[in-house]
């Protein structure tokens, strides 16, 4: 029974690392959860990222290990009791998981085994089936842009709507949705808004955080929902 709270933001505006999301990840984790595994491969200072995360989950009461720390990325996998990985460059971060050979342990553990998997941002981007909708540069290759496929479909985190007064004439968030959606064969494009949160839980997805969302679906108007909404039938999501 896969478990999955994927976050939009690490930080929302006027507070700090995760202060936004604490309640809903310690609601998410309970106490079974002793300690968590992060993985931080998606920014360069690896021991600086880890000290941040370290800071935010003993404050919540677990205990926070860093993949990069451990001799084997596998066997940390492994032996994980929860998953958290944050956010950076989408395209580092991928990488990386490739280069380490867990993207299928990583999957094997959340979806076989049922251990807590918890994103933020590039972390929520890979948690899907690719990461075609990341906001981010591709400041390195990864060897394919098929991602964890945790969930059936894409999220584009940090969605930001047009704005009526700017002078910016490049391409909306929206635009651009819509420009992957001209291709066949692509999935539902769920728009996380800054503090907005997907959890999942089997096959039972629910909108939860301050925001709201903005479904985009190929060939349809893209449709709101609120905190609270069900979002399960995006779990069976096709084109």
């Amino acid at each position: 029974m896969r478990r999955l709270l994927l976050i939009s933001n690490s930080t929302l505006h006027g507070s700090g690392y995760l202060d936004h999301c604490k309640d809903t990840i310690k609601y998410f984790l309970t106490d079974k959860v002793k300690t968590v595994l992060f993985v931080p491969y998606a920014l360069q200072d690896r021991d600086n990222y880890a000290s941040t995360a370290r800071k935010a989950y003993t404050e919540m009461g677990y205990g926070l290990d860093s993949i990069h720390e451990k001799p084997s990325a596998i066997e940390a996998v492994r032996k994980a009791e929860a998953i958290f990985i944050g956010g950076g460059n989408t395209f580092r971060l991928l990488k990386t998981l490739y280069d380490e050979k867990v993207v299928v342990e990583i999957r094997k553990r959340v979806l076989e085994d049922g251990i807590p998997y918890i994103g933020s941002s590039a972390g929520t981007n890979v948690s899907t089936v690719s990461i075609n909708t990341t906001n981010d540069m591709p400041i390195v290759y990864p060897p394919s842009f098929e991602a964890l496929a945790l969930v059936p479909f894409n999220i584009n985190p940090h969605y930001l709507d047009p704005n009526p007064d700017s002078k910016h004439m490049g391409e909306t968030r929206e635009q651009r949705i819509k420009q992957y959606h001209e291709y066949a064969d692509t999935p539902p494009v769920l728009g996380l808004r800054e503090g907005c949160i997907l959890h999942v839980e089997g096959d039972k997805a629910t909108l939860r955080g301050k925001t709201d969302a903005r479904l985009f679906v190929r060939g349809k108007e893209p449709v709101e929902f609120t905190p609270g909404a069900d979002m399960s039938f995006l779990l069976s999501a096709t084109e």
